[in-house]
């Protein structure tokens, strides 16, 4: 059964309430909030509370936790509702996990002290923001399931302990589960955060433990949803065709003839295309196909994206920031040393194209979306202003994430999806981009090059360093050219705009993927001039930074790191500090007849505070090495006259099964610091890495990524 109340707001029914919900005999007496509430009417004894926003106890012990992550495969889902529960001494096998409701005041976090709160899942922040949040939480609820069960017992708080779903008071052996305490417990005020203590580490039973995910089993068995699979009864099928050159607009079309067709319901116009809404998927696509459309002239037909990248020089640049008198130092320095590197577009190229369902109320004064999405409350509110409707009409359904990158962080299709679904009040659309749309009309990682000049003294040491970043796409092209791990006492960091009206977009690790290739493949170039080991040459640079130089030691440690070229292969060594120090190194071994590179093994150090799961961090931190050898050795968007060349995996290679290393070994040094992001941390070092191990290899550098067998055997 699904019961909803629609006559208050969650917000202002906890707001009335203080924060308590109960539900006796199967009927659930909170509001709506966003998804319906499932609730079993089978057992008519079953009494449940809701305890603040995040957590609801039932009598038969079961504990539900929200998580406000959106789960695409990196392991939120879990990691955050598991912190919760750690400091609220839960029993982790009661524990079951709902996406909570897209209401950024209620579950959001702000990204920067001060700012507004958001749902957004990007960058790395899902773990790191909520940590403390949830560990403070959990510890309120623990002491209120405490101070509830004292007063029954009528025995002094502080001599009864939580354990496992538990209450104990040792005096007298007796215990209460916490099922048992939410029948007579009083959660309407927490304890005051000030007031609870929370766990040393070191009695850690969830955090830093093998814990398997929970979204694992239902995307094994085909339980798991994505929008994709959503079926409406009544459902319509919705295409765009979209300007083939970013920034055009349709001026003409025989949209109109479309409707003749069977099974087409209606074409809408918007501005960057026309849509089709059909009744089958077949006819939705044999509709768009036969589209035809006079578009009008744009900023982009003129970008093409390898002539223009040639064309990029430093000159006119912004200073972003300084640090000593670079000039000066380059003055003073006994050789100076410059290159350029650069970096293709990149599609996020995400398993599950782009798709949502919505469906406008007849009276167009609400409607419901089913869809993945990295900031539903984003969605939520742009669908909201499209149809021109308050935000609290709009429904949102939250399902899995076939992959992300940064791309579902925008809520472009979920518009589209309502602009559509708007000409057909009443009925659900579902609309799906194809691949070839992913393609075609995709926000890419910029297209960037690095110009970099560096002066060292006569030990050849780095005294000056200067990069300037050269691209569109605004900080995305210039993220990460910070380098405080190394001790250089003159640094300028500089940015150039292009614009060019190419759609770019954030991207994993956004800046940190293109600029540490350029930075640590610059270092190493110097190190060879200077007839220097790469890793020890960046050994004697981090004299003053003890954390990242472990890191850089231990991750030669672990691959037994030697430059010195044996049996065909040859290892690279390069660092990075997305989030968290990392350090990886690449053996590599290279075709000389095709220019094909094969990544052997990969080595990776990294450290990141406190690991709330350190089994899937390794997970994330392999897959996280794939896509950076993949994207250093094959993966690239070409523009020409504006339009995208690539349409499918055909155009577009990534790296297959046959081509994965043979190992990726990944560890995480023990520390006390802070917590740390993890989902893009590894990537930035992976082209460094490789182009290190290529410079060991052949004693060529190579400054052009990504380093296709064409590009090799230019350099060669």
């Amino acid at each position: 059964m699904s019961v909803k109340n629609t006559s208050l707001s969650r917000r202002a029914f906890l707001l009335k309430t203080g924060g308590a919900s109960i539900m006796v005999a199967g009927v659930c007496l909170i509001p709506a909030c966003g998804e319906e509430t499932e609730v079993s009417t089978e057992n008519s004894g079953l009494i449940e509370k809701e305890v603040g926003v995040w957590v609801r106890i039932q009598s038969d012990c079961q504990i539900i936790i929200y998580t406000p992550a959106a789960e695409m495969g990196q392991g939120s889902k879990t990691s955050v509702p598991l912190i919760l529960a750690e400091e609220m001494d839960a029993d982790w096998s009661k524990v079951r996990i709902l996406q909570s409701p897209a209401e950024a005041e209620i579950y959001g976090m702000p990204w920067a002290p001060g700012g507004s709160k958001h749902m957004t899942t990007a960058g790395s922040r899902s773990v790191r923001h909520y940590y403390d949040l949830m560990r403070e939480t959990g510890a309120r609820i623990r002491a209120s399931l405490c101070l509830n069960a004292a007063e029954k017992w009528q025995v002094p708080a502080d001599e009864v302990t939580a354990r496992e779903g538990k209450v104990l008071h040792t005096r007298t052996g007796r215990e209460m589960d916490y099922g048992e305490i939410a029948v007579f417990g009083n959660f309407e005020t927490l304890p005051d955060a000030s007031t609870v203590k929370l766990k040393k580490p070191e009695n850690f039973k969830l955090i830093g433990k093998s814990i398997p995910r929970r979204d694992v089993p239902e995307k094994t068995n085909g339980a798991a949803q994505f929008a994709m699979d959503i079926h409406l009864p009544d459902m319509r099928y919705g295409f765009i065709q979209r300007a083939p050159a970013h920034g055009a607009k349709p001026e003409s079309s025989n949209a109109s003839a479309l409707l003749a067709l069977s099974d087409i319901e209606a074409t809408v116009t918007l501005p960057h295309g026309i849509g089709v809404i059909a009744k089958t998927l077949e006819s939705g696509l044999k509709a768009k196909s036969q589209l035809k459309i006079a578009w009008s002239s744009t900023l982009s037909a003129s970008h093409n994206s390898e002539k223009d990248l040639r064309e990029y020089t430093p000159d006119g640049a912004e200073l972003l920031t300084s640090k000593g008198d670079f000039n000066q130092a380059l003055k003073d320095a006994h050789t100076v040393y410059d290159i350029s590197a650069s970096n293709a577009y990149a599609c996020h190229a995400q398993m599950e194209p782009l798709n949502a369902v919505v469906r406008v109320a007849k009276d167009k004064q609400s409607a419901e979306v089913w869809v993945g999405s990295q900031a539903p409350d984003r969605a939520r509110n742009s669908v909201a202003e499209v149809l021109g409707i308050p935000v609290n009409k709009v429904t949102m359904h939250l399902l899995y994430l076939g992959g992300g990158f940064g791309r579902r962080s925008w809520a472009d299709y979920v518009v589209e999806a309502a602009q559509l679904a708007a000409s057909v009040p009443g009925l659900p659309v579902k609309l799906i981009w194809t691949r070839e749309d992913d393609f075609s009309f995709g926000a890419f990682r910029p297209m960037v090059k690095n110009f970099l000049k560096a002066g060292v003294d006569q030990q050849g040491r780095i005294i000056a360093w200067q990069n300037t970043a050269v691209g569109p796409g605004g900080n995305m092209s210039s993220r990460g050219a910070e380098m405080d791990h190394y001790d250089i006492a003159h640094v300028q960091l500089l940015r150039k705009e292009f614009e060019y009206g190419t759609r770019t977009k954030h991207f994993r690790s956004v800046g940190h993927g293109t600029i540490k290739f350029a930075a640590e493949t610059f270092i190493d170039y110097i190190a060879r001039a200077q007839n220097q080991n790469p890793y020890h040459y960046r050994q004697q640079m981090m004299k003053q930074n003890a954390r990242a130089r472990r890191v850089l030691e231990r991750a030669a440690q672990m691959s037994n790191y030697d430059p010195t070229p044996k049996d065909g292969m040859a290892m690279g060594i390069a660092f990075a500090d997305r989030d968290a120090y990392t350090c990886g190194v690449a053996q590599i071994s290279l075709n000389r007849a095709t220019g094909k590179i094969r990544v052997h093994k990969y080595w990776c150090a990294c450290d990141a505070g406190i690991v709330v799961q350190p089994d899937n961090a390794k997970r994330q931190f392999r897959g996280s090495i794939i896509m950076g050898i993949s994207l250093a050795l094959k993966e690239r968007i070409d523009i020409v006259a504006g339009e995208v060349q690539q349409t499918n995996y055909h155009q577009y290679p990534i790296l297959r099964m046959s081509e994965m290393p043979e190992s990726i070994e990944v560890e995480f040094i023990q520390s006390e610091d802070n917590l740390h992001g993890l989902g893009e941390t590894a990537l930035p070092a992976t082209g460094g890495a490789i182009a290190s191990a290529f410079a060991a290899l052949t004693g060529k550098h190579i400054f052009d990524m990504p380093f296709t067998p064409e590009n090799v055997l230019r350099v060669l």
